[in-house]
């Protein structure tokens, strides 16, 4: 399935109390791959943003005063969704506000149009219970570059998102493998499901387990007799 990445930035925190959408970034990939089809809008949200997201997205008033109002912009941004896996981090807020700006605009709702909605923060939750999970967070986590994030960028973080998105599934799909040339001499990829190999499970040799255990015993003499595993009642 073809699959957008998509960021917002609004006026503030509430669609529902007049707070609007001021700019929107979509990336796009086809098979984990960027392809460079992306979008990026910066919308009148006819209306001031409160200094709370000024501060978070630096995007002043004056600079939205001669951009495009959203209805302006929406069939194009519709028409790229359409039936798209589209992935946010904390999609409710995201989408909170999309919907709102298609009722405003008489347009078909958010959910009617794409194929589904993916939430990496509730995957982040998933994989790191406990952790932050922040866009910044996971950055950080994961290896992913956002040292040019020095304020909120909806094309920016919908990048920085998509990067994160794929290290987050990176275990879930098969691998490809070279199988070497064909018989016309060109190399090809067989798809190898790893998830369906069950792998043996191979037990230590008593010699091992002495081993170990001399180890753990060297340990628990280095520290004092104060090693958890000690502690601990097995199982």
């Amino acid at each position: 399935m073809r699959q957008i990445v998509l960021d917002t930035e609004t006026t503030g925190l509430n669609p529902e109390t007049g707070d609007r959408l001021i700019e929107i970034g979509c990336v796009e990939l086809v098979a984990r791959k960027l392809t460079g089809n992306n979008r990026h809008y910066y919308v009148n949200p006819e209306r001031l943003s409160s200094e709370e997201a000024l501060r978070v997205h630096g995007i002043s008033d004056e600079f939205l005063r001669d951009k495009p109002k959203f209805a302006e912009v929406a069939d194009e941004l519709l028409d790229y969704l359409q039936g798209a896996e589209v992935i946010i981090h904390n999609a409710p807020f995201d989408i909170g506000f999309l919907e709102k700006e298609l009722q405003i605009s008489g347009r078909t709702s958010f959910r009617a149009t794409v194929g589904q909605v993916t939430d990496t923060l509730v995957m982040a939750k998933e994989m790191y219970p406990g952790k932050r999970n922040s866009l910044d967070a996971l950055c950080d986590r994961l290896g992913v570059d956002n040292s040019g994030r020095t304020l909120h960028g909806a094309l920016l973080d919908a990048e920085l998102l998509a990067d994160v998105y794929i290290y987050l599934t990176r275990g879930q799909d098969a691998l490809l493998i070279d199988a070497g040339p064909t018989e016309v001499g060109r190399s090809e990829s067989v798809r190898v499901d790893f998830q369906r190999l069950e792998l043996p499970v191979i037990e230590a040799t008593e010699q091992e387990a002495t081993a170990h255990e001399e180890v753990l015993a060297q340990l628990d003499k280095a520290s004092g007799g104060k090693t958890v595993w000690r502690s601990v009642p097995a199982g």
